[in-house]
Parts: structure tokens; sequence; C-alpha cells
């Protein structure tokens, strides 16, 4: 008898969905996911936490562009004060980039790198037909979650220099597995309701 398993294919276009219907929350619906985080685990939390940590500057610019940036009223009486359209503007982006964070650490967490790899190389397949070559993205995708896990955070530029090279030599395997009847469902159905979702 078969497993009810899903293709990582699957997993990884339904996380891609998820991702996008993030950016349908605002207000009320943005609160009440980030309140739903802590049952993602521990682990996935502090994962996130440290992406969020290194995507700070990020965040802080995305702050001050929009809450100086979009025309308003003013959130108090000064020459430099920020809009209230403005803040409220910038609070929703930046939940929703901090859920898309926490929903990288919740992936990266939860998919083994070689179902992520055999997923990725899948899902670019059709490229082929415009001169992608997938084989060599998807090593590519490896070595920058590798080196985005292990590289250390130098203070010093020069640190750099003396990093040791990667082995020219190391092997890249990566599972192909067909996709099921489920697999289609799980697929079809996701991408159903995050559109209802998204436009009801």
């Amino acid at each position: 008898m078969p497993s009810l398993t899903v293709h990582p294919t699957t997993r990884l276009i339904v996380w891609l969905l998820l991702v996008l219907a993030v950016q349908c929350l605002s207000g009320t619906a943005l609160i009440a996911a980030f309140l739903l985080l802590p049952l993602f685990g521990t682990r996935v939390v502090q994962r996130g936490g440290g992406l969020i940590w290194r995507a700070r500057w990020l965040l802080v610019s995305l702050l001050v562009i929009f809450s100086w940036g979009v025309a308003g009223e003013p959130l108090w009486n000064g020459a430099i004060a920020p809009t209230q359209e403005g803040l409220l503007e910038a609070l929703n982006h930046l939940g929703r980039l901090l859920l898309v964070l926490m929903a990288v650490a919740a992936f990266l967490e939860a998919m083994p790198l070689p179902d992520l790899l055999a997923a990725t190389h899948a899902l670019l397949k059709p490229l082929r037909r415009f001169g992608f070559d997938t084989d060599r993205g998807v090593v590519r995708l490896m070595l920058v979650l590798r080196y985005v896990e292990s590289l250390p955070r130098p203070r010093d530029w020069r640190a750099l220099l003396n990093a040791p090279a990667s082995s020219a030599s190391e092997l890249v395997e990566v599972s192909h597995q067909p996709m099921r009847w489920l697999d289609y469902i799980v697929t079809l159905s996701s991408a159903g309701a995050i559109m209802l979702f998204c436009f009801s």
C-alpha cells in the first residue's frame, strides 16, 4: 500500500503559495498569524530569530522609508514627524516580511537538504527549454544554503581571505521520484484555497 506522504516538490509549491498568502495579511489577521508562531516549536522560532537578526538593517530601512515616505497625517506636531498612514503601512510590510522569514526558518527546519534539492530540481526542470541549467542551479542553491548556515561572521573582511576553499570533487546526488495523484490534489487544493483567501 503506497504511503500518503507528498512529494518534496509539492511541499515546496505549497510553501511558496503560503508565502504569497502572507502578502494578503494585514491588521488583525497579521497579528493572529504572529500569535500562532510558537506552535511551530522552539527550534523554528530560534532559527527564525537568527534570520530576522541578520535582516535587521533591511527591516529598519523599510520602517524609515514607509513611515516618512508615505503622505498622510503627522504622528505628532513637528517637521520630522512620520505619518500615521506611513507608520501603519510600514508595520504591515514589516509584519509580512517577518512572517516570511519565519516561514523560511520553518521550511528549512522541516525540509531535509536532499528533499529540497530534489524539489528545486523538479520545479526548475521546465526552464531547460529556455536554456536554464537546472543541475547547476541546484548545486548553487546547495552552496548558498551551506554558506548561509556555516559561514562565520567575520568582523574584518580579511578573514574571508583565510577561509578554506570548497572541495571541487564533491558529489551531489539528487533523487528523482515521480509525483502522484495525491501531490496534484494537494497542490491544486492549496492554490484554490489561497486564491479564495486573497481575493475574497
